[in-house]
């Protein structure tokens, strides 16, 4: 069977990565269970999947138990949607129909007799020949049925129905009951959860981000062949430490404390891969585009010439608003546009992004062998707390990342210095040795291996010998670079 036919044995969700996990939808003519707390998105998912029967020419049907048709107009003006070509059966309207002339429009679903009830859905959804069905909720129907023989055995009728006219039917479910409905989860084909988080503060998150999903990555099912090569900052000093610069397919993580040069480095390998016909795709997490801008030329660096040119662009992320399934989503995007080097700056932005920290180093892990299998360049800056001495890092990526580099301060002949330092890299040799580095207008200078200090990572290094090896105090990085 291929996989067109397959496909057309499925009822799409209308929402595009939930199609995705489910292989191309829901197996049509099978009753599902769409179960979530309020407000988590059941009715705006629900409507998508029959807006989507419209599109495909179907006639669908949504019974609503609850809700009256202006409120789900105004769920459906919220998105924009038309529900025009939708089948609304409303249940508060039902007093004509049953002949209960004298009975308000409005009220308790145990006030109906549950078998009255039943016939006249069934009836429209014959009148109408409904090949797409919502049941908004059966919590209603719980309560009807009163008891859960009852109940479940209206159940089962449903399923007898619906299979033999060829329905696909979604019953929605706003886990009231204690336990959940394990007598519908039986009865059903499937089950689709949604879940919502709140944030102490930004965005709430949902498991299901109504109209877009966000699946997981499978990074073991993207590799595709890439020609090896490096990318080199154009300074011999720092490429280096690196054993010749950053390889293809590698993930780079600069650890240090904050004002140590770590976003310039970012800037320095974003912009030489730019020069040499890279696409890179920069994401900030801390610092606006101008900030950037305005840094890079300060260093000597035009950075807009090559945003301009399409080169790189540049992306403000607020941890607040976007979930890591949205970063994911958004970094997946830029690499299919062709983005070969992607910097992350900073790790510690992603992680408050991250409701569930126990799942970051897992997705973070899927993310970079993802990138790394398609030959992505990755470099990510972490912060650490700390000025001098012992730091500390929010978590521990150095296993993640195939080369850590490693940024410090310490104190010398009445100055504050910065250090740098490779201490790991995966498949291939690198300089296993300390360099004093400094930061100023017209670029980055790094000078000479520190051979004659110890204990630099302490912050206050032992120091024997002369000061040939020091960058003088008085020497401006113009000067160094002449």
């Amino acid at each position: 069977m291929t996989k067109n036919s397959k496909t057309a044995l499925k009822s799409a969700t209308g929402v595009p990565g939930l199609d995705e996990v489910l292989g191309g939808g829901l197996p049509k003519n099978h009753l599902y269970l769409l179960q979530g707390k309020p407000g988590t998105g059941k009715t705006t998912l629900a409507l998508q999947f029959l807006l989507e029967g419209v599109r495909e020419g179907e006639s669908v049907l949504y019974v609503t138990f609850s809700e009256t048709k202006v409120e789900l107009d105004a769920v459906a003006e919220s998105h924009d949607w038309d529900l025009s070509g939708v089948s609304i059966l409303e249940l508060s309207a039902l007093s004509a129909t049953l002949g209960n002339a004298n009975e308000n429009t409005l009220f308790h679903p145990s006030e109906i007799e549950l078998s009255q009830t039943i016939k006249v859905l069934l009836d429209k959804v014959e009148e109408i020949k409904a090949t797409r069905v919502v049941f908004d909720s059966i919590s209603e129907l719980r309560l009807m049925a009163e008891s859960s023989f009852r109940y479940r055995r209206q159940m089962l009728s449903f399923k007898e129905f619906f299979i033999g006219r060829n329905s696909t039917v979604l019953f929605l479910d706003d886990l009231t009951t204690e336990a959940g409905d394990l007598h519908v989860q039986s009865i059903v084909h499937g089950v689709l959860l949604l879940e919502k988080f709140r944030a102490s503060y930004g965005v709430e998150r949902r498991q299901f981000h109504i109209i877009v999903i966000f699946p997981r990555l499978v990074s073991g099912e993207t590799k595709v062949p890439f020609e090896k090569g490096r990318v080199t900052s154009g300074l011999p000093e720092l490429d280096s430490l690196l054993g010749g610069g950053l390889d293809r397919g590698s993930s780079s993580l600069i650890l240090g404390p904050a004002g140590t040069g770590k976003s310039t480095i970012c800037i320095r390998y974003a912009s030489a891969a730019a020069e040499r016909g890279l696409k890179v795709a920069y994401y900030s997490f801390e610092e606006s585009t101008d900030n950037i801008v305005g840094r890079s030329n300060e260093l000597g660096i035009d950075l807009q010439k090559y945003i301009d040119q399409e080169k790189i662009t540049i992306r403000k992320i607020d941890p607040a608003e976007l979930t890591p399934g949205q970063f994911t989503s958004l970094v997946l995007g830029a690499n299919n546009d062709g983005a070969e080097m992607i910097i992350v700056d900073s790790l510690n932005g992603y992680v408050h992004a991250m409701p569930e920290q126990q799942f970051l180093l897992l997705q973070l892990h899927e993310l970079l062998s993802y990138l790394g299998n398609r030959g992505v360049i990755t470099v990510m800056v972490l912060a650490q707390a700390g000025i001098m001495g012992r730091m500390e890092s929010p978590l521990d990526l150095t296993y993640l990342a195939d080369t850590v580099i490693v940024t410090r301060f310490f104190e010398a002949f009445g100055r504050i210095r910065k250090a740098i330092s490779v201490i790991k890299k995966r498949g291939g040799p690198h300089e296993e040795t300390l360099r004093e580095f400094r930061v100023g207008q017209g670029g980055i200078v790094v000078g000479p291996v520190l051979e004659q200090f110890s204990g630099i990572f302490t912050g206050t290094p032992t120091y024997s010998g002369d000061r040939e090896n020091i960058l003088p105090n008085e020497e401006t990085v113009e000067e160094k670079l002449r």
